[in-house]
């Protein structure tokens, strides 16, 4: 893959929320096919570019982050750690390969920085992590005995002893893992968690969404009603959600009417023999529509519609639990965001997403091929990805 290089090309306005964490850049220093890649954010963000430009790649590295944030361990989160090596990429005398990303978190913290190197070969390990705001390093790992599953941590203390070292585990990041080593008793330590924790909310809270419509027609059972990443257990989430709240359901029955073909007056959930529930659209007169019969773009339009009009509540996220949930934001990364879709439908689900984005509870980061049928809408962020 070529290496990719962003440019923001409209820049939404700013938004009255300054204090809730969220991610307003990724870097791709050297990840697959990206190298010196920067790409900026704004509550609504569109990532345009032709097939092989690295969409994909670029949502794969926030989701990574974001998933690492909440404290999941290296392995799985890099389940074929190879593939995110630069392949241009040359080992060095102890046969060492990896890659590099990194992201911008702003707050009420004003911006903190996050970058991480992974070793890929000949293990994977995590063999820096750098936490910085306003010039002053926070938190510094590094590799100094590759015998030892662990790094060395060094955080800011700016007490009687400028920084605090201690080992860390390598196989996850060490950010998430602060509040469980820093004590919080200077101002320097005090400055490290906040910090911190503005990482994590910002990162926790992120829903990876690529709805497939050959799962969504089939009945499925009765779960947790959190609705999965692929969107096959939509029938589930809508015999959960349709009783919880009578307003934002007919909002979204609304949305669906605007997207699908023929009459809606409801969209619900029905048991069927098996102890399976199956997803109807109601045409009124007694006329339900089974979601099999629909096209493979309106069911991508009703998923992608039920998932920006849904929260953490609703959909299989790990949002920080001890943060009050004004102060948190679901960022929703959409790969493919208008496969299938009609000239009528991508309109819609665009001024939904905008609306909802507006409100600031939820921010979105969009892979299209094209970015033009975006053209004069409000608060879009296009960034075009250079094959």
């Amino acid at each position: 893959m070529a290496v990719s290089t962003a440019s923001m090309v409209s820049a939404a306005p700013a938004r009255p929320h300054p204090d809730r964490p969220r991610v307003t850049e990724l870097r791709l220093s050297a990840f697959a096919g990206h190298r010196r890649a920067v790409v900026r954010f704004g509550p609504l963000t569109v990532l345009a570019g032709p097939s092989g430009c690295g969409k994909t790649t670029a949502l794969r590295a926030y989701d990574a982050l974001a998933r690492l944030g909440g404290g999941a361990e290296l392995g799985a989160v890099f389940a074929d750690p190879v593939a995110c090596v630069p392949e241009r990429a040359r080992p060095d005398a102890q046969h060492r390969r990896g890659f590099r990303i990194g992201c911008t978190a702003d707050g009420a913290e004003g911006p903190v920085h996050l970058d991480v190197a992974v070793q890929a070969e000949p293990e994977l390990r995590i063999v820096g992590e750098r936490l910085t705001a306003d010039g002053v390093v926070l938190l510094q790992t590094a590799l100094r005995d590759p015998g030892r599953r662990a790094v060395q941590a060094a955080w800011h203390t700016a007490g009687p002893a400028p920084v605090t070292r201690a080992p860390l585990p390598d196989d996850r990041l060490g950010t998430p893992l602060l509040p469980l080593r820093v004590a919080g008793k200077t101002d320097g330590q005090r400055r490290v968690l906040a910090a911190a924790e503005q990482m994590v909310v910002a990162l926790r809270s992120v829903f990876a969404c690529d709805p497939r419509p050959g799962r969504m027609r089939e009945p499925v059972p009765t779960g947790s009603g959190h609705l999965l990443g692929g969107c096959d257990n939509l029938a589930d989430v809508l015999w959960r959600t349709r009783a919880e709240c009578g307003r934002r359901h007919a909002q979204f029955v609304a949305a669906v009417r605007a997207g699908c073909a023929g009459p809606v007056t409801d969209v619900l959930a029905e048991p069927v023999v098996g102890g399976v529930v199956r997803a109807l659209l109601d045409r009124g007169d007694g006329v339900r529509t089974g979601l099999a019969r629909l096209g493979y773009g309106e069911l991508r339009y009703l998923a992608l519609a039920l998932v920006l009009f849904t929260g953490p509540g609703v959909l299989e996220v790990d949002p920080a639990g001890e943060v009050p949930a004004a102060l948190q934001t679901l960022t929703v990364l959409a790969d493919g965001f208008d496969r299938g879709l009609d000239v009528r439908q991508r309109a819609e689900l665009l001024r939904l997403a905008g609306r909802m984005c507006d409100r600031g509870h939820v921010r979105l980061v969009a892979a299209v091929a094209d970015a033009s049928w975006t053209a004069g809408a409000d608060g879009v962020t296009v960034v075009h990805l250079d094959a």
